[in-house]
């Protein structure tokens, strides 16, 4: 069985890798754009279109869900917040006592947490269909009008596609972490909320450690292979085809019926 991890990039040949990152990073940032401005119906057709791309890419979906795990918990609080705090008409049995749950609040749970959701899985299509040097060529070409400015796009792009790249690092320095750390004894479930601090301590500052290193190997790894700031070239170039301009036409213009 193949282990998929966070932000990893998945190779298949499908229509959806194929793609120019151009149009993959434009297509990310239209959606969502028009998922934070839909409503239940709207972001109903979402979730088909990223299940369409999802098998169009024959990437598993299981993979793709799982990429929602690391911000589970974020999720189950953010609902609860929703739900006993947004005033409203009282769902029966409630009100009972101090606790209230509203259909305003339900209802606004579930939209924002569907919002999310699906912010997270058109993130992880993008990252598992386009490798990182895929997505750094495209972030740089989107971005140079920005040269006029003085600041090189592919400063940016560069900086934008590390951080992609290690998420997935990130998880399994913290994963490892914790499995040491469990090992020793340790007991990340407490119901006091100070020994609840004091075991995210016994993670963030260790992580936070290796983080330091991490970046130190990497700016030593950069300075061997002799790398400078600004502009480069590339040894392929990227080209849009005529589905390429095609997808990017109907993207904006979608995009545009949705704002207006």
């Amino acid at each position: 069985m193949v282990m998929y991890k966070l932000g990893q990039y998945v190779y298949q040949e499908s229509p959806v890798h194929s793609r120019d990152p151009r149009v993959k990073l434009i297509a990310v940032i239209a959606l969502s754009i028009m998922i934070l401005q839909l409503n239940m119906a709207g972001l109903l057709v979402v979730s088909v279109v990223a299940l369409v791309v999802s098998l169009l890419a024959r990437l598993p979906l299981s993979a793709v869900l799982r990429s929602v795990h690391p911000v589970l918990s974020f999720f189950i609080f953010l609902f609860l917040v929703y739900i006993f705090f947004t005033p409203g008409r009282p769902i029966p049995p409630f009100p009972f006592g101090p606790v209230q749950i509203s259909y305003e609040g339900l209802n606004l749970g579930i939209l924002q947490l569907w919002r999310f959701f699906l912010l997270i899985v058109a993130a992880s299509i993008l990252t598992m269909t386009t490798t990182q040097s895929e997505i750094t060529m495209g972030l740089e070409r989107l971005l140079r009008p920005i040269r006029i400015t003085g600041i090189s796009s592919h400063d940016i792009a560069m900086l934008i596609a590390l951080a992609l790249r290690f998420m997935p690092t990130l998880l399994d320095e913290m994963n490892s972490l914790r499995q040491a750390q469990l090992a020793r004894g340790a007991n990340f479930n407490p119901r006091r909320l100070n020994q609840k601090i004091r075991a995210i301590s016994y993670l963030a500052v260790p992580l936070a450690v290796k983080v330091f290193r991490r970046s130190d190997e990497l700016i030593d790894a950069m300075q061997a292979r002799g790398y400078q700031q600004g502009h480069r070239t590339y040894l392929r170039e990227l080209v849009l085809s005529r589905w390429d301009y095609c997808l990017i036409i109907v993207i904006i213009s979608v995009l545009i019926v949705v704002i207006v």
